[in-house]
């Protein structure tokens, strides 16, 4: 086995990965490095359990974020996209977003600039995590957000700039519409393209790993013409693409009495402030939930909430051949070099990332040992406060107890 490692390729479409694959990391800043320190030891630890010596990670550090700029002076430089785009999989701890002009969001520029459309998070409750609702465990969801287009695009004017003044007087003089005149403007832009790709990706997500339906969540009883139009649009590329795989939720109603035909994937719709309710109170009847970029932020972190929080969500961002995978919370700057944080969102992107990579037998190994840890009361402060004779540990304690339950 080459000591160096080698690239992760692809053709056509099927991934193709070494025995000793490659792998950019950013250690991320505020908590970043604490957490990265802990996650790598659990999961190379891992990696020679399961396979014992066969395969192995060359991990390779990526600048970006405070460390990059204090070191070059660049927030995000561009041999950290170059590598990304050569290497294929990358796993990130959390960024800071720049204080200032230039780039308003490392994470939003990452996923932009590298053509990340699809933000993947799994909800699912790891086994003693203290939860707000009564069944925890009936939550089972992987939320695909539209990455690239909505508000996120980015295309907005402050208030009483000269560019909203010309925009505010353009709708008024052109389609008779009057808008306050020191207000901030944004365009919320949804294509055909974008949404057939997204929805494409958990429709393929879905049919490969058995799940049993999708939710095209949207506010379209508003927002006609682009929510509207991205349910329209999901429900168009399920019927012309997928016929043989798909049925809507109207037909199994219609032509089979609410019983679903074998093997199908059922395609159904809600409106998005419904949702909310929906995952609190029947969360078992929904299984992917497929969004424009806004919705996706909110139900993503909203249904984490019933499993643990955030220190417990796991998250990737997807393109065509790169995935780049992250912890979905903040920096936690307060929390620096403490060592004190829970590290589970990074080892749980982790989890995701061996999926990805087909190494199931670390994902496997991974999630058994974080469960009994967690069964055992050996958590971080996150935790332990709401867990009676817990016992509290550091960062890498947790990460040390983690290890030993593998």
């Amino acid at each position: 086995m080459n000591e160096f490692g080698n690239k992760i390729t692809f053709l056509n479409g099927k991934i193709n990965v070494p025995d000793n694959p490659i792998i950019p990391f950013i250690e991320g800043d505020g908590i970043g490095p604490d957490i990265w320190k802990a996650s790598v030891k659990v999961f190379n630890s891992a990696v020679l359990k399961a396979y014992g010596g066969t395969k192995k990670i060359i991990w390779k550090e990526l600048m970006v974020g405070e460390k990059a700029f204090k070191e070059i002076g660049e927030w995000l430089p561009q041999d950290c996209i170059d590598s990304i785009q050569e290497y294929k999989v990358a796993i990130k701890g959390p960024l800071t977003t720049p204080v200032g002009g230039g780039i308003r969001s490392l994470n939003v520029t990452l996923r932009q600039v590298l053509d990340l459309y699809a933000c993947v998070r799994p909800i699912k409750w790891i086994k003693g995590v203290p939860s707000p609702v009564k069944n925890p465990e009936n939550v089972d969801l992987i939320v695909f957000r539209e990455n690239t287009e909505d508000v996120y695009a980015g295309i907005e004017w402050e208030s009483s700039s000269e560019e909203s003044k010309r925009i505010i007087e353009f709708f008024k003089s052109n389609f008779k519409k009057n808008i306050r005149s020191n207000s901030g403007i944004g365009i919320k832009p949804i294509s055909p393209f974008g949404t057939k790709r997204i929805v494409k990706k958990s429709i393929d997500y879905a049919v490969n790993n058995s799940r049993e339906s999708i939710t095209l969540m949207h506010k379209g009883n508003i927002m006609k013409f682009t929510e509207g139009a991205f349910k329209d649009w999901g429900y168009e590329i399920a019927k012309d693409e997928y016929p043989e795989k798909t049925i809507s939720e109207d037909e199994v109603w219609n032509d089979f009495n609410g019983v679903v035909p074998n093997a199908k994937l059922v395609i159904k719709d809600r409106i998005a402030d419904s949702m909310f309710q929906q995952i609190l109170l029947r969360p078992s009847e929904y299984d992917v939930i497929t969004t424009p970029n806004l919705n996706g932020d909110y139900i993503s972190d909203a249904a984490a909430a019933q499993v643990g929080g955030l220190g417990m969500a796991p998250g990737a961002n997807m393109g065509d051949e790169i995935a780049l995978f992250e912890a979905t919370h903040g920096t936690a700057p307060k929390y620096a070099n403490l060592n004190k944080i829970n590290p589970s969102s990074v080892i749980l992107s982790g989890v995701m990332m061996f999926e990805y990579l087909e190494w199931d037998e670390v994902s496997e190994i991974i999630i058994n040992a974080m469960e009994k840890t967690i069964t055992q009361k050996k958590v971080t402060y996150d935790l332990a406060r709401q867990m009676e004779g817990s016992v509290k540990l550091s960062t890498s304690d947790y990460a040390e107890a983690i290890i030993s339950n593998l």
